[in-house]
């Protein structure tokens, strides 16, 4: 063990200072295209801790980087040294009475931010494509925008104080004057240094003239020397200098914003012209009318997604050249925001367009259009071959250069051979994005990548003085090319302000001041193909926007770790290498940490399912003995369940006897408190109503309740009978299986048979489809859903409780709130509205925790590695009220995991149902 491991490990407790090979190689990995593997990753949670794992590495000479969410695109958050990985206790939000401002500390995500400000009618300035998963630190020290923001709302221009960690281990807050006073009084000298560099740009007006010009533009390439010109207190200019800063001149530990306006009222349209430069003079005019995006689409993006699910029909038939605009104008209310659309087409009116443009402000089909604007970067990623990168460069030029830019970045294209290269971006700036795939295994290929670069930044450069990085940042992607932009004398500043700032040079070496002029064709990131047992993970672009709806994430891997690993050990097992120690590890780790939820897909830009993935590395790594054993368990699937209930009650009498505390210990954890007791399946009265097929899945079969009327089906059939429903139960349903526990643990042949055998019992038990057929569990009904493929009716509890029940009972509200759990498989089927409205129609407050997505009980997960579970659920007690009077859900093992977390008693959804309207009854027969 190395000096700066042992010291690292003082500091720190042993679970915060990573040093094992498997998650070394995943957190060498960010969204871009390089690799660089830590020699230690140290999780901090407060600003000591910084200043101490920065003060060991100083000692020990190592360099350091900060990481936050790791979406970073060209190369930040990578380093060979020291990686400061950003904990929770970083992720700190307060907000001032009124919204103007928010505080926030560099670890939480800005969607967050953002979702706690809503109330309010306020958001944060920023907003990156990425703002679901990037984090504020990285928001911050990129100076990232988006679609809306433009330079006006960004982080530089929206900060109100800043709080700072320096490279000395100086605390900075320029919001606090007695921090800014003890700072003079101690760094006088670093003051007077920026100063000095101040005055030194205002003498110099022909470069402080540039300055100003180069940023009537977006502008991340380097440091922000605007901050030089546009403010004289060196305090304001330090503050600034930070944003855009990369980590390399010292730690944001906070940011306070100054909010901006979030308008309700929304209008979006996909207006489409004959060719580029028709679309781009319209830009020019649409600058000066109340839109708040305007987003370009070329031909070849818009081809790129023409095939996609709910794309507009014109789409295919767009000649070549034809180019979109999506245009959104918002405003505070629907009389001013059909001004605004007026406007809007009164600019539009002269153009020839392809068709008349219409806004719409229904909110569905405003999504359908963003979802053409959002599908174009995962549309080139996803047809990309295994082994390539898809890279995504950002460029801005003045508006009224856009077109002649865009021409001549596809003239690029068709030069050096990248056919499937698109463009898009944020037109109103004159910032776009253009997407193209390269492959880095192959030497001739790397020297097309460079031949490229160097034309392109010569272009940008020469012909239009625009800025080479937009708004993802310099890195070490751009890195070589900051003089080649701004000039010696600018660039002599920027390595002026590295020098004042961190003058021993470890604060994020290589990343913006980088005089290796290869740099950016080093320390590329290799992307082995590993799609055997599951082709989507080759689509994988490791960019992290899965990580936030992760259940392991930060207790073992996220998704895209997942798939780092796998792609390393599917590179050894080609190699003729053994997978060694990472392999080992992998089976914790990769495998049974994995909650197999699949919330990562409904982030993942191309779709990629990983736990699909580790359902299949677990049937590959099947023992015989594994194998027969669920072979048996499904072949005596009734047999099973009986031995399993026998265990149950075994494990409630053994809890009479020793308590659950010590029962709990005894067996690992899998034995929870508030376990539920074996009771046998409920049996439907009546016959008389409309005819419903019910099929009481497994688990709610398995793990019942105190008492027999309390059980799941029981309760089920009681509320479809109230409904005026005649429920009807499938032939021998005490030996059928969905299929989704063996699923899960990669025996799809075993479960497919159990799912043909459901398949049989619901065909016969609704008249080959005549019946509506409803199953208890969410997990299961995905399932089912996804294998019948429409065969059959199936519904999940939450739909048809929903859809059927709703209208047909009459409901006591109850007043004490309830706590709600969208689990993941009806986060998934798209649920998240009918269950609130369902509980909604029941209390009077519904609690459902925001930032809880998966619980992480996986099916039997729960029981196995009750860790995972426990991870999930951390941030739940803050959201818990005091006079809470129940959890509902809509699976069983998700109920038993979170009332063994909260001690609050989880239920299915039915049984609240179940109670206010008995209680709505009761009080109308009085």
């Amino acid at each position: 063990m190395s000096a700066l491991i042992e010291a690292l490990r003082r500091l720190l407790p042993a679970e915060r200072v990573i040093t094992d090979e498997l998650r070394r190689l995943a957190y060498g990995t960010d969204g871009s295209f390089y690799r660089l593997i830590p020699e230690v990753v140290a999780v901090v949670n407060d600003e000591d801790q910084v200043r101490d794992v920065v003060d060991v590495a100083r000692q020990h000479q190592r360099p350091v980087t900060f990481r936050a969410a790791g979406t970073s695109l060209c190369g930040q958050a990578v380093t060979d040294g020291v990686l400061v990985l950003l904990g929770e206790g970083l992720a700190t939000c307060k907000i001032s009475a009124d919204g103007g401002t928010v505080q926030v500390g560099p670890a939480i995500i800005g969607a967050e931010v953002n979702r706690r400000l809503a109330p309010l009618g306020r958001k944060i300035g920023p907003d990156p494509a990425s703002i679901n998963a990037a984090k504020i630190g990285g928001i911050a020290a990129n100076n990232s925008s988006g679609m809306c923001c433009g330079t006006a709302q960004n982080s530089y221009n929206t900060l109100a104080s800043i709080r700072v960690l320096m490279a000395d281990g100086t605390l900075l807050d320029t919001g606090d004057a007695a921090s800014v006073a003890a700072f003079c009084q101690t760094h006088g000298w670093l003051l007077e240094r920026i100063a000095a560099l101040s005055a030194e740009v205002h003498a110099d007006e022909a470069l402080a003239a540039r300055i100003r010009s180069k940023y009537k533009i977006k502008n991340t390439t380097g440091y922000s020397l605007n901050a030089l010109v546009d403010f004289t207190d060196p305090i304001d200019i330090l503050a600034h200098l930070m944003i855009g800063s990369e980590g390399t001149l010292g730690f944001i530990s906070q940011v306070t914003y100054n909010t901006v306006p979030e308008y309700a009222h929304k209008a979006s349209a996909l207006v489409f012209f004959v060719d580029m430069e028709t679309a781009c003079r319209a830009v020019v005019g649409l600058k000066t009318r109340p839109v708040d995006a305007v987003e370009l689409l070329d031909r070849a993006s818009l081809r790129a997604v023409a095939d996609k699910p709910g794309m507009p029909p014109l789409l295919k038939t767009l000649a070549d050249g034809a180019t979109a605009l999506l245009i959104e104008t918002r405003a505070p209310s629907a009389t001013e925001l059909h001004v605004r659309i007026a406007s809007v087409l009164e600019e539009l009116a002269p153009y020839p367009l392809i068709e008349a443009p219409a806004f719409t402000t229904n909110a569905a089909e405003i999504e359908r259009l963003w979802n053409v604007r959002k599908g174009t970067f995962p549309a080139v990623g996803a047809v990309r071959k295994p082994g390539t990168t898809v890279i995504i460069e950002d460029v801005a030029v003045a508006v009224p250069d856009l077109a002649a830019c865009c021409l001549d970045l596809q003239k690029l294209f068709a030069k050096h051979g990248y056919t499937e290269a698109i463009i898009f971006g944020h037109a109103l700036e004159g910032n776009v994005h253009f997407v193209f795939t390269q492959d880095f295994g192959i030497d001739a290929e790397v020297a097309r990548y460079a031949a490229f670069m160097d034309d392109v930044c010569a272009v940008l450069v020469e012909k239009y003085d625009g800025s080479l990085k937009a708004e993802h940042g310099t890195g070490r992607n751009m890195a070589p090319f900051v003089e080649l932009e701004w000039g010696t004398k600018a660039y002599g500043l920027m390595k002026d302000i590295k020098q004042i700032f961190d003058p021993e040079g470890l604060l994020n070496p290589g990343v913006i001041i980088n005089d290796d002029p290869s740099a950016h064709l080093k320390n590329l990131k290799p992307m082995p193909a590993a799609g055997e047992l599951y082709a989507p993970v080759d689509r994988c672009i490791e960019c992290g926007f899965c990580e936030p709806q992760c259940p392991s994430h930060g207790l073992t891997l996220s998704p895209r770790q997942r798939i780092v690993g796998w792609r390393e050990l599917s590179r050894r097992k080609a190699a003729g290498e053994a997978p060694g120690q990472l392999g080992e590890d992998y089976l914790y780790m990769g495998l049974d940490t994995c909650a197999t939820c699949g919330l990562c897909s409904t982030a993942c830009p191309v779709g990629i399912e990983t736990g699909a993935l580790t359902r299949a590395v677990r049937g590959e790594n099947l023992s015989s003995v594994a194998r027969s054993l669920g072979q048996v368990a499904a072949n005596h699937f009734g047999a099973t369940q009986a031995l399993a209930r026998t265990a149950l009650k075994a494990g409630h009498i053994a809890e009479s006897i020793v308590g659950t505390s010590l029962l709990s210990r005894l067996t690992g954890g899998a034995w929870k408190e508030g376990m539920p007791k074996p009771q046998p399946a409920g049996r439907a009265t009546v016959t008389n109503g409309d005819k419903v097929v019910y099929f009481p899945t497994c688990a709610g079969r398995m793990f019942g309740a105190d008492t027999p009327e309390h059980a799941l089906s029981t309760t089920v059939i009681r509320v479809l009978e109230r409904a005026g429903y005649a429920p009807i139960i499938p032939e021998g349903v005490d030996s059928l299986c969905c299929g989704q526990s063996f699923a899960s643990k990669g025996m799809e042949a075993e479960a497919d048979q159990k799912s043909a055998e459901v398949e049989a019992a619901l065909r016969k038990a609704s008249n080959n489809g005549q019946y509506p057929i409803l199953l208890d569990a969410s997990a299961c009904s995905m399932r089912m859903k996804a294998y019948l493929a429409e065969r059959l009716p199936v519904f999940d509890l939450v739909e048809f409780a929903h859809d059927a029940l709703l209208p047909r009972l009459m409901l006591q509200k109850k007043e004490a709130p309830v706590l709600v759990h969208l689990n993941c498989s009806a986060r998934r089927m798209g649920f998240e509205g009918k269950l609130k409205q369902l509980a909604q129609a029941c209390a009077t407050q519904v609690v459902m925790p925001a930032e809880v997505k998966c619980c992480g009980f996986g099916g039997d997960r729960g029981f196995v590695v009750p860790e995972l579970n426990a991870h999930a659920l951390r941030k739940i007690h803050a959201d818990v009220p005091a006079n809470c009077c129940g959890g509902y859900s809509s699976n069983k093992t998700c109920e038993i995991g979170l009332t063994a977390t909260t001690g609050v008693p989880y239920q299915s959804i039915v049984h609240l149902l179940d109670e206010c309207s008995a209680e709505a009854a009761r009080l109308a027969t009085c």
